[in-house]
């Protein structure tokens, strides 16, 4: 029954307007549960930009020295994700958040960990394009010599014609492109969406127990993680802004005692600066979660079973070194979520329903993957 209410409620969000546009000029050949995304008008997705895109998006020669891109972070098979707890820059810079997957991006609102400002994927990119604090791909000061590297390639001369003729090869249309290439990224053909489609058999039992367990009210992992996109951190064309709030307090940490996050990465306070907003981060989508470990904001829960075990206990207990705190005192921490007890079955089943999120046709996709 809550299957049938899910598929359902998500035929009817993707029940929008036909004659709206909504920036989008490819077909994404998105499934009935899928809303309509949305792209800006001023950068039309288009195929010529995704392609220009996918060809930047694995090319080191977008690093200020050559030696990054941005898939050395964000790696196909792992659902465009990192397996490193914290990804280094081009220069060895450690980030201080994990790298998200890109997965669905198209559809991600916010688009970062605990920014509620950045409200386009442009935007996004400058950070990891420009910024130094971490230095990512170091670019800022450099930026006609990578145009330079880049109008020396006769395969990059053409691309950028056909993505946005009569313009020159620039800095800003190499952001545009990317920009079109991670809004291509989507992923919708897992068991789950199968099962979703009608094939009753595309999901073992197993898995099916863990998603009765994953929708009950006794969990209300649904409540966060919710929808097509499981997480409530998104917005369509069938999105209204009275959604749930993206941003969460799991209790992780709680390290002085009066609900205190690392001094590097505390979440949304950083820009409100509202005490409530400690340790808040957004919710991430859990498709493909079975292929994105290490979890959290900072990659310190390895696996799926652990983060499950911190759901139960209602937050997370470090017992030393210098983050050493009970999470689960975390006075901060979201009241929307609910300490329960799993027995090992239901933790297998529940983790079993996890991983049929997993799309294996997407993280094969030859249309996403290096062109060099």
């Amino acid at each position: 029954m809550k299957t049938a209410i899910f598929v359902a409620t998500f035929v009817l969000l993707a029940c929008t307007a036909a004659d709206e546009d909504h920036g989008i000029d490819i077909d994404l050949g998105l499934p009935q549960h899928f809303p309509e995304p949305i792209a800006p008008l001023d950068n039309r997705l288009t195929a010529e930009a995704i392609e220009l895109g996918r060809h930047l998006f694995y090319d080191t020669r977008l690093s200020g020295n050559e030696t990054l891109a941005c898939a050395t972070c964000h790696k196909q098979e792992l659902a465009f994700a990192d397996s490193l707890a914290l990804s280094s820059g081009a220069t060895g810079d450690e980030g201080v958040l994990n790298a998200p997957s890109l997965a669905n991006a198209i559809y991600a609102f916010p688009l970062t960990w605990a920014q509620g400002a950045v409200h386009s994927i442009e935007d996004q990119l400058m950070g990891p394009m420009f910024g130094d604090a971490p230095l990512e791909m170091g670019m800022a000061g450099l930026e006609d010599e990578i145009v330079v590297r880049l109008v020396r390639d006769a395969r990059y001369r053409e691309l950028f014609a056909d993505a946005y003729p009569g313009e020159d090869i620039s800095v800003d249309s190499v952001r545009l492109a990317l920009a079109s290439f991670v809004r291509s990224l989507v992923s919708y053909r897992s068991p789950f969406d199968l099962f979703l489609a009608g094939d009753i058999g595309a999901i073992s039992g197993s898995a099916s127990r863990g998603s009765e367990l994953f929708y009950s009210e006794r969990l209300g992992c649904s409540n966060c993680h919710a929808g097509f996109a499981f997480t409530t951190a998104v917005q369509s064309s069938a999105t209204n802004r009275s959604q749930t709030s993206p941003f969460h307090n799991i209790g992780l940490y709680n390290i002085d005692g009066e609900g205190s996050y690392p001094a590097n990465a505390q979440g949304r306070i950083a820009e409100s600066g509202f005490a409530k907003d400690m340790g808040r981060f957004r919710v991430p989508s859990l498709r493909n979660v079975a292929l994105t470990a290490p979890y959290g904001h900072d990659g310190s829960v390895a696996t799926l079973e652990e983060f499950i075990r911190i759901y139960e206990d209602g937050g997370r207990r470090i017992e030393s070194g210098p983050h050493a705190g009970d999470g689960r005192e975390n006075p901060w921490r979201s009241s929307d979520l609910k300490n329960f007890e799993l027995s090992d079955d239901e933790r297998s089943d529940l983790i079993a329903f996890l991983t049929s999120l997993s799309d294996a046709s997407f993280v094969a996709d030859s249309k996403f993957s290096n062109p060099w």
